[in-house]
């Protein structure tokens, strides 16, 4: 970041509980900091979904991620933070580290949408904590 520049955040949401609190936190901490906000949602056919029926590829995936990305973009909208997005076709973590060479901050919930439940810290979020290339917060969920 240069003098001139405002701090750019990067925040992956994918429309679950914890990355909506991670959205929320970007969403304070660019206040704090009068910067900007970078939303990545990401999207991708599960495996062998174009190899399943006749054929024709079902839209519902990407659908789902533009409302996702739209509602991220209100809520930061409307908080006063200036904020751009972008939804990509392709795997979260790929997504977010490519984002991320231009951030001063990635910011991801600690897990998203994957399959195994019960795991503290998702795949995408451990990717993104080894290899991007500026700092990262891993929001997790408030203790009961």
């Amino acid at each position: 970041m240069t003098g001139s520049d405002s701090f750019a955040i990067v925040v992956g949401v994918d429309g679950s509980g914890q990355s909506l609190a991670a959205l929320d936190w970007a969403i304070t901490e660019a206040r704090l900091r009068r910067g900007r906000i970078h939303v990545i949602t990401a999207w991708f056919y599960p495996p062998l979904a174009s190899e399943v029926g006749d054929g024709v590829i079902d839209d519902s995936f990407r659908l789902a991620a533009e409302r996702v990305q739209a509602a991220a973009l209100s809520a930061a909208t409307d908080a006063g933070v200036p904020v751009t997005g972008r939804v990509v076709e392709n795997s979260p973590a790929t997504a977010l580290l490519h984002a991320a060479g231009d951030a001063d901050l990635v910011v991801v919930g600690s897990r998203g949408h994957g399959a195994f439940a019960g795991l503290r810290l998702g795949s995408v979020s451990s990717q993104v904590a080894h290899h991007a290339p500026c700092s990262v917060l891993i929001v997790r969920p408030r203790a009961d």
